[in-house]
This record gives C-alpha cells, structure tokens and sequence, in this order.
C-alpha cells in the first residue's frame, strides 16, 4: 500500500485491512467503524432495482467480511434476491457531509474478483448533492465481473449523461490497481501504473465521494447458482495539495 504524499497530492486515508479479522454480519464492527461505513442498510435496491426493477441490493451484513489482510464481499443470491454491497472510507469529521467527502482527489485500489456473470463493480465517486447527472459521476474500476474493466466519466450538465468511457483488455480475475486522478478540468485514469485515458469534457466540479459500490444485473441478472469472491487488498486516497 501506498504511504505519504506525492507531488500535488496531501494523502488522507489508508487501509490494508491488517488490524484484525472481521466475520460476516459484523463488518464494520470497532475494528473499522472509525475508517469504514457499511454505507447502505440490507435490502437498499441497488441500482437496477431502482432502475429496471429487478430482484437485487445491497445486503452488507450477508456479504462483506475481513480475513487474511483482505476485505472479502461474497457476491450471491439468497431466497432469489442477488445481493452485493457499498461499504465506503470514512474520514470526514462534519457529520453534515458524507464519509470522504472532498473536492478533487486521488483514489487508488488494489483488487481482484473470480469471473461472476452478472454482478458487476461501479466503484465511483458520487456527488454530495445527489444531483445526477448535473453534478456528474465517476466510475473506476467499472464492468461486469466475467468481462473486461473499464473507466467511465459521466459529464456535468442539467439534462446532460455525455460519457467518457475507457475500455481495457485486463480482467478482473488478476490482482490490479485502479487509480483516478480528478483535478480542475481533467480527469485521469491510470491501471496498474499505466494512463488509460483522460477526461477533459465536463469535469466534476462539486464536493464527491468515494463508494466500493458492488453490485448486480446491469445488463444481465445472475444465475441464482452464481457466487464468488471480490477482495480488495487495500485503499489509499489523497486530496489535492
């Protein structure tokens, strides 16, 4: 994991899941309760629900754990409802704003998740507003779990969903590490060290922050035997210097 300040960046989080094991159900306990919030309550629709009405959400009690200096979300279906999870860093003190919250920011990850038809990452930064698509959005890593990853750049505007997307041929099922760079006019997506692609149309330019949100049946729903595994070795998130 990644340690101290870089050039035009004040670091201000880590977490490598080193400081104790976690079961199933008790995530974020007084382990991680001070770094870490499950975010959503079990049964909050997840974005398909909300959208095209499936039978998903988020259920971080059946699904999030700590083992091994890994977070573990077990991604299945249970009583026919496929069930992922959101949790988010915790580092913001006004308890008026969202966890992490911050303008501009660097959000690096190291992960890996087994081939899972169906169930998908959107880890992404979600305006503080909650107004979509005017305040615009970011997704890295992003992509269904048996498929390739890729970056997503949803542009600011009233009325406006322009995307920026950044396509990769790596896959899920080996360790990478994702990084965003969101600055004034721009941002940058880098895998494993190495620049994807560069946003430069309608940055983001309000308070965001940064969500783990892991989830299902965008574009197709899993098959209810379908179940697996997706670590994340650590998190590390700067603000801009």
């Amino acid at each position: 994991m990644p340690v101290g300040d870089l050039p035009g960046w004040k670091q201000v989080f880590t977490e490598d899941f080193t400081d104790g094991d976690v079961p199933i159900g008790e995530f974020p306990d007084k382990t991680y309760r001070v770094r870490w919030s499950a975010n959503y309550f079990d049964g909050t629709p997840d974005t398909a629900a909300q959208t095209l009405k499936t039978k998903s959400g988020y259920y971080p009690s059946k699904v999030i754990s700590v083992h091994d200096g890994l977070m573990d979300m077990y991604l299945h279906t249970e009583n026919g409802i496929s069930m992922g999870a959101a949790p988010a860093p915790r580092f913001e003190k006004d308890s008026k704003r969202p966890f992490n919250s911050q303008l501009y920011g660097r959000y690096s990850v190291r992960f890996r998740a087994e081939a899972l038809p169906g169930f998908k990452l959107a880890w992404l930064l979600w305006p503080d507003s909650k107004q979509w698509p005017e305040d615009g959005e970011i997704d890295f890593p992003e992509g269904d779990l048996s498929r390739t990853i890729y970056a997503a750049m949803h542009g600011t505007g009233e009325k406006d969903n322009r995307i920026d997307q950044f396509r990769t041929k790596s896959r899920f099922t080996s360790w990478h590490i994702a990084t965003i760079e969101w600055s004034p006019d721009r941002v940058e997506f880098f895998l494993d060290g190495e620049s994807i692609g560069t946003s430069t149309s309608a940055t983001p330019d309000t308070p965001m922050h940064y969500i783990l949100q892991t989830e299902s049946c965008l574009t197709t729903c899993p098959h209810p035997e379908t179940r697996g595994h997706v670590y994340v070795d650590w998190v590390a998130i700067w603000a801009k210097d």
